[in-house]
């Protein structure tokens, strides 16, 4: 994928670009928080998903999907950040839905990836299991257990989990990492929705000796962890995406503000050292997008260096983005710390992104790691 957009790839994002502008304005994330929604999400905007394709985009077309890559659910991401819109497109559309693409039974992907592609139904993974990202410490046991597995252990920051029809938990087996398929209505699963700071959906799960049967598994066991590591790569890029579209909105707001802002009978904008500010966040807004767009790249290719390039992405997304919503807050002044502004919004939306899937340091030492040091 170029740095610079082919047609077919513009169209899609001025699609998604004036849909999220129209269907999912960022007062309609306040209007969810305000009013303490139960659902934490406009279900009738996730049904426009699905209407519009966006949904769809990692399904194959066998499954009644578009069978496109990482590149394009990345430019889906972008403008999901411009209006910081909550929806299911990361937990389902993408997580699960490559995930069960990639490694899913055939009754697995029957039965749910065309449901995933027309929006009717939530899957997500549940992986973390302490505050900070340490996906090669799993706590949560799987074992056998007659013709199936029993599952026990505590998972956190889950995103979707509270109204999820299905998690695909990580677990550990005495021969490895097992990935397994837990409807909602199994018993033995306790959820108890997280209020998080950015108004965004997440819960935490308990397992106490849950059982399902061996047609939940997702892979080998053999092969379950690389097979975790790679779906976790899809999510780090398009969070990635999603923190450069962040970024992207609150640079545009701030220059504007500064056009627009009058002090000593100038526009603040004139002032050179905000200037200064402002060209340096646009030169690490568009390094940020060459990095990302090269990232998703190698996933869609299979690139061998792909570890390292979304280690490199989720970085430099999370530096950039917080960089972005600081000046955003800066420049402002005043009313920036102000809820009636929305960069505040921004702000606490990229603070949680930045740790979803590891944040910056997280990831420079994976990159460090990957590198040979």
């Amino acid at each position: 994928m170029s740095w610079i957009l082919d047609e077919q790839r513009r169209m899609l994002r001025d699609s998604a670009q004036d849909f999220m502008a129209e269907r999912a304005p960022v007062w309609q994330l306040r209007a969810l928080r305000d009013r303490r929604d139960a659902q934490g999400h406009d279900a009738a905007l996730w049904r426009a998903f699905g209407d519009q394709g966006y949904s769809a985009t990692l399904v194959p077309e066998a499954h009644g999907g578009l069978g496109l890559g990482v590149c394009e659910a990345g430019l889906i991401a972008e403008q999901v950040g411009h209006t910081l819109a909550a929806s299911p497109y990361l937990s389902t559309a993408v997580l699960a839905a490559w995930l069960l693409n990639t490694a899913g039974s055939e009754a697995q992907q029957k039965q749910w990836l065309p449901r995933i592609a027309a929006a009717q139904a939530i899957v997500t993974l549940a992986v973390d299991e302490q505050p900070r990202h340490k996906p090669q410490a799993l706590a949560a046991r799987a074992a056998r257990d007659g013709g199936g597995w029993r599952l026990d252990g505590d998972k956190l920051l889950v995103i979707d989990g509270h109204v999820a029809d299905a998690w695909i938990v990580a677990a550990r087996a005495d021969a490895g990492t097992v990935l397994l398929l837990v409807p909602r209505d199994t018993a033995g699963v306790a959820i108890e929705r997280t209020l998080m700071v950015d108004a965004h959906n997440a819960a935490r799960l308990r397992f106490d000796g849950t059982r399902v049967g061996a047609d939940a598994q997702i892979g080998s066991i053999e092969h379950g962890a690389a097979l975790l590591d790679g779906v976790l790569d899809v999510g780090r890029a398009v969070i990635a995406s999603e923190l450069l579209g962040l970024a992207d909105e609150v640079f545009e707001r701030t220059v504007e503000y500064l056009k627009q802002r009058r002090q000593f009978d100038r526009a603040i904008g004139e002032f050179q050292a905000l200037q200064h500010r402002a060209a340096e966040l646009f030169c690490d807004l568009e390094l940020t997008r060459a990095i990302v767009r090269q990232a998703q790249k190698a996933l869609d290719v299979a690139s061998a260096d792909a570890p390292l390039r979304v280690a490199q992405a989720k970085a430099r997304a999370c530096l950039t983005a917080n960089r972005a919503v600081q000046e955003g807050v800066q420049m402002h002044g005043g009313i920036g710390m102000t809820d009636e502004l929305e960069i505040g919004m921004f702000m606490k939306r990229a603070r949680v992104l930045q740790e979803l899937f590891g944040d910056a340091a997280f990831h420079a030492d994976r990159a460090a790691l990957l590198s040979g040091y």
